[in-house]
C-alpha cells in the first residue's frame, strides 16, 4: 500500500424492511433487502474522485391497461454504486414490496389495476454523484358495454341464465379479467390530406375467442369494402383503409368488436384536411386615423378540417390593380395596419386564411376607405341604462352585417350605428316563445347592473312581434387563450397574474351586485385589442341574481362547473370562484385540472374534486400560485375565496408593477393543445343537459363509473347482432385426452379443451355409460372451454375408455382416452 494514502472502508450491511399496508395490492410481502458489498477504495483513487452520476438509459413509458389487469413500468439505469432507487405515484412514495432493481433495471408492478391507480409515477435515481428522475402516466381503462336502442345491454349466449342439467359439467367462474375487450392504446383521432389514403387501426386484447368485428360510420351506417375501402381483422387487430379521401369521407368511425362473453367498441374521428375556405366576410375597419386602422373580420365558415394557423392582410390603393401584401403573420381575426397608409389616402382591404395544408383564396375586399386627415382624441367611455325599444325595429338604427357566432340563444351578427358608424354587435334570439324571451328580457335586465370597464356593455334592446335584438359593445380583440398563444405576446406567470386580477376586478364588481355568472370559460374572456393586455368579460346569458331563495341550476360547461351545480344543490357567488380557479390553473399549466374521456367521466372527477400539479407543467410555477388555485378549487363552496379575498392573495400581491420580478416564458404547446381540444367540444357540447346531470348526481356509483352511451341506429344495432351469427360454430377440439396409467389409489385428471358457441353442453363417459359425479367423482368446465373430470382414489374399476363429448345446436365433437389403473 502507498505511504499517506488514506483508506476508506465500506462494511456489508443487510437490511430487512417490513412493509406497511398500503395503496397497492398484492399476496404476502416479501421482505426486501439491501445489500451492499465489502470494498476498500483509496481517497485519492479515480473511483472515488470520478463517481459517474445516475442516467437513464431508457426512460418510463406510459402506460394504458384495463381494469382489473397488472401495469409494469421499467427504466434502464447506470450509474455508480451504491445506487438507490425509488419510485413515487402522485408525489406519494410507493411502497418497496411492488419495486425491483436488478442488473441495471428498475421495475415497478401494479396488480389488478383500479381507477385509483391513475396518475403520474416517478422513478427517482441517486448515489453520491448527483440525481436523476424519469416520469410517466399510467391511464386505467373502464369496462366499456354496447347499449341498444332499447337500453339494455347486448350480452352473448354464455352470459344468459340457462337451466343445466343436473348432471352437466359445474362452470367454474374464474377470478374477473376485467371487460371482455380491451381496446389497446387505440387512437382517438387520424388525420389526413385530401387524397390521400387513412388507415384506422385498433389493437383489441379479448378474453376469449374467436372475435368477429365491425366498422360503423357515425354510429349510424354500417361501413362496407369497396373500390376505396377495404378491412383487415384477426384476433387482436382490426383496420379499416380508405383510399383517395374526400371531405366526405370524415366522421366518426366505430369498430365493434365481439367474443362470446360480449363486446367493445371504440370510436376514431377521421378528419379530411384541406386548405381553408376564404374567410367569410369582407374586412371592417374601426379606429381610423390619419395613419393607421384597425381590421376585422370573420374566420372562414370551413377551417379545412384542420386549425388556421393564420391570416395574410393584403391591401391595394383605390387607383391600383395590384394588391400587395401587409402581413402574413396575423394570427387573429383583428389586426392593427400602423404603416403604409396616407392620410386622406383611398385603399382597399382583404384576406386569405392559412392552414398547415395551405393558403385560401382572398375574401371579398373591404369598401373602399379614406384616411382621416388627423388623429382623433379617445372618447370618454359613457355607460347606458338601457330601456326596451318596442316601437322600433333594430335595422331602423343599425346596419345589420354578416355573422360572427352562434350560441345556444340565437345568432350574433356585426351591425353599424347609421347615424354615426359605430360598430357594434347585436344578439338575435332565438324563437318566440315566452320563456326564451323571458330569458332575454332577464339578461337585458342583468346588463344595467354591470357598468364596469371588465365587463361588456349592453347598448340597446329592441323587441318587436318578429324579432328580439339586444345591442352590444363590439370587442375586437377575439378570445384570451387564442391570444396567449401567439407568438408574439408574453406568456409568463406576471402577465397570467395580469390577466387573472382583471378578471377578479370585473367579478368582484359582479359579485357586489349580488349577481352570479355562472359560465366563466376560457370563451367568455375576451381581449379588448389587438394589441395590449386589456380583458372583457362576456356573456351573462346564464347569469343570475341571487335572493334569500335558493337557487339551483343545471348549465353550465362541464371542465369549468362547480361539484354544487352538478350535485344540484344551490350556489352562490363562491360557484364562479371554482371556475376562476380552473381557468387560472389553465392559463398556467395548458391543462385542465378536471378534464376526463367524456362529460361523464369530467363530471366525475369534478365532484370529487380532487387535482393534482402536475411536476411538469408547474416546474416553472411559483407556491403562491398553487396555493392560490388551490384555494379557490375547494368542494366546499363555503372554504373558497371570495373575489375580495383573491384580490388580496399573495400571489396577486406578488406581482404587481412595483414588487415585478424576472420570471421564464410559459411553454405554449400545452396551451395550443388545449385550445385544439375545445375547437371540437364548442357549440354542441355546451351543457344544458338536465337529465344526464340528474341521472349522473342520483346514481350512487357515479363518481368515476359510468361512460356516456352511444346512440345507435337500427342499422347499426342489427350489424352488431349479426356479429353474434360470425361467431357460432360446432364444437372443436383443441386439446384432446390423453391415455393414462395410475396405481390404485391415486387421483386422475382428464382434461382436454374444447371450443364452440353457442354455450356448449358437454357429457363424459366411462366405456359407453356417462359418467355421474359423486363423491369421488367431479366435472368442471371453465370459460374458455377447459374441461376436466377428476376421479380421487381410483379402483380397478375405473379403468376403461373415457369419451369427452361436446355439443350445441350446429354439431356434435367428441374425444377418448384409456385410463388404465394398477394394483
Amino acid at each position: 500500500m502507498d505511504k499517506g494514502a488514506r483508506e476508506m472502508f465500506v462494511s456489508t450491511f443487510r437490511l430487512a424492511l417490513k412493509p406497511r399496508v398500503g395503496f397497492f395490492s398484492s399476496d404476502k410481502a416479501k421482505e426486501n433487502e439491501v445489500e451492499a458489498e465489502n470494498r476498500t477504495v483509496k481517497t485519492g483513487s479515480a473511483a472515488a474522485l470520478k463517481a459517474e452520476e445516475p442516467q437513464f438509459k431508457e426512460s418510463l413509458q406510459d402506460r394504458i391497461v384495463c381494469e382489473g389487469t397488472d401495469a409494469t413500468f421499467q427504466a434502464v439505469i447506470s450509474g455508480s454504486a451504491p445506487l438507490t432507487v425509488s419510485w413515487t405515484h402522485n408525489s406519494r412514495k410507493v411502497p418497496s414490496r411492488n419495486t425491483s432493481f436488478r442488473n441495471g433495471v428498475a421495475s415497478l408492478v401494479l396488480n389488478n389495476c383500479s381507477f385509483a391507480h391513475n396518475g403520474s409515477y416517478t422513478c427517482t435515481a441517486e448515489n453520491t454523484a448527483g440525481r436523476r428522475t424519469s416520469s410517466a402516466s399510467l391511464h386505467v381503462t373502464a369496462l366499456r358495454q354496447i347499449h341498444t336502442g332499447r337500453n339494455h345491454v347486448v350480452k352473448s349466449d354464455i352470459m344468459r341464465k340457462v337451466e343445466a342439467p343436473k348432471n352437466s359439467p359445474k362452470t367454474k367462474k374464474d377470478k374477473p379479467k376485467g371487460p371482455p375487450v380491451c381496446f389497446v392504446e387505440a387512437p382517438e383521432a387520424v388525420e389526413v390530406r385530401i387524397g390521400e389514403k387513412a388507415r384506422l387501426r385498433c389493437e383489441f386484447q379479448s378474453v376469449s375467442l374467436p372475435v368477429a368485428c365491425c366498422w360503423l360510420y357515425n354510429k349510424d351506417k354500417v361501413v362496407l369494402g369497396g373500390k376505396r375501402i377495404s378491412f383487415r381483422s384477426s384476433d387482436c387487430q382490426s383496420s379499416l383503409e380508405i383510399a383517395q379521401t374526400s371531405p366526405e369521407d370524415q366522421g366518426c368511425y366505430t369498430i365493434v368488436v365481439r367474443n362470446r362473453l360480449g363486446l367493445g367498441h371504440h370510436s376514431i374521428t377521421l378528419s379530411v384536411i384541406d386548405r381553408p375556405d376564404p374567410p367569410a366576410s369582407h374586412p371592417v375597419v374601426s379606429k381610423l386615423t390619419s395613419d393607421s386602422l384597425v381590421l376585422c373580420w370573420t374566420g372562414p365558415s370551413y377551417d379545412g378540417g384542420t386549425a388556421v394557423l393564420g391570416y395574410i392582410i393584403e391591401v391595394r390603393q383605390e387607383q391600383s390593380e395590384s394588391w400587395t401584401e401587409v402581413t402574413k403573420d396575423c394570427k387573429n381575426t383583428c389586426y392593427k395596419v400602423r404603416a403604409g397608409l396616407e392620410p386622406q389616402g383611398q385603399y382597399r382591404f382583404r384576406v386569405r386564411a392559412v392552414n398547415s395544408i395551405g393558403v385560401s383564396e382572398p375574401s371579398q375586399q373591404s369598401h373602399s376607405i379614406t384616411m382621416a386627415t388627423e388623429k382623433k382624441k379617445e372618447e370618454v367611455v359613457k355607460y347606458v341604462d338601457v330601456v326596451v325599444d318596442t316601437q322600433n325595429k333594430v335595422k331602423d338604427h343599425y346596419e345589420v352585417h354578416e355573422k360572427l357566432g352562434v350560441g345556444k340563444f340565437g345568432q350574433v351578427h356585426r351591425m353599424t350605428h347609421k347615424d354615426t358608424g359605430d360598430i357594434c354587435a347585436g344578439k338575435f334570439y332565438r324563437g318566440r316563445s315566452s320563456k326564451n324571451k323571458a330569458a332575454a328580457l332577464k339578461e337585458i335586465e342583468l346588463m344595467n347592473y354591470l357598468h364596469h370597464p371588465k365587463l361588456v356593455q349592453c347598448l340597446a334592446a329592441y323587441d318587436t312581434r318578429s324579432e328580439m335584438v339586444m345591442v352590444m359593445e363590439y370587442i375586437a380583440g377575439g378570445e384570451l387563450f387564442a391570444r396567449i398563444v401567439d407568438d408574439n405576446f408574453e406568456h409568463t406567470e406576471p402577465t397570467c397574474a395580469h390577466y387573472m386580477h382583471q378578471i377578479l376586478d370585473g367579478m368582484q364588481y359582479v359579485h357586489k351586485q349580488n349577481i352570479v355568472h355562472l359560465d366563466l370559460k376560457p370563451e367568455n374572456i375576451v381581449c379588448v385589442g389587438t394589441t395590449g393586455t386589456h380583458i372583457k368579460i362576456i356573456d351573462f346569458g346564464l347569469a343570475s341574481k341571487l335572493d334569500d331563495k335558493p337557487l339551483l341550476v343545471m348549465h353550465g360547461t362541464p371542465e369549468f362547473v362547480a361539484p354544487e351545480v352538478i350535485n344540484y344543490e344551490p350556489v352562490s357567488l363562491q360557484t364562479d370562484m371554482w371556475s376562476i380557479g380552473v381557468i387560472c390553473y389553465i392559463l398556467l399549466s395548458g391543462e385542465s385540472p378536471f378534464q376526463g374521456n367524456n362529460d361523464a367521466e369530467t363530471f366525475a372527477f369534478v365532484t370529487l374534486a380532487k387535482f393534482e400539479f402536475d411536476e411538469e407543467s408547474f416546474e416553472d410555477i411559483t407556491d403562491e400560485a398553487k396555493d392560490f388555485i388551490s384555494a379557490l378549487l375547494k368542494k366546499d363552496q363555503t372554504e373558497r375565496l371570495s373575489c375580495s379575498e383573491a384580490l388580496t392573495h399573495p400571489w396577486m400581491a406578488s406581482f404587481t408593477p412595483l414588487l415585478r420580478r424576472p420570471t421564464k416564458s410559459l411553454n405554449k404547446t400545452k396551451m395550443r393543445r388545449f385550445l385544439a381540444k375545445r375547437k371540437w367540444r364548442k357549440a354542441g357540447k355546451a351543457v344544458l343537459a338536465l337529465k344526464r346531470m340528474a341521472n349522473l348526481s342520483n346514481r350512487p356509483d357515479s363518481p368515476g363509473s359510468s361512460l356516456e352511451e352511444p346512440s345507435w341506429s337500427q342499422e347499426a344495432e342489427e350489424a352488431i347482432r349479426s356479429l353474434d351469427k360470425q361467431l357460432q360454430c360446432e364444437p372443436r377440439f383443441h386439446q384432446t385426452l390423453k391415455d393414462t396409467t395410475l396405481p390404485k389409489g391415486a387421483t386422475a385428471q382428464l382434461t382436454c379443451l374444447v371450443n364452440g358457441y353457442p354455450e356448449l353442453q358437454v357429457k363424459w363417459l366411462q366405456n359407453e355409460k356417462e359418467v355421474l359425479e359423486s363423491s369421488r367423482v367431479t366435472k368442471e368446465i371453465n370459460e374458455d372451454g377447459v374441461c376436466t373430470l377428476v376421479v380421487s382414489e381410483v379402483k380397478t374399476s375405473d379403468s376403461g375408455v373415457y369419451v369427452c363429448r361436446a355439443s350445441n345446436k350446429l354439431g356434435e365433437a367428441a374425444c377418448s382416452a384409456k385410463l388404465n389403473v394398477t394394483h
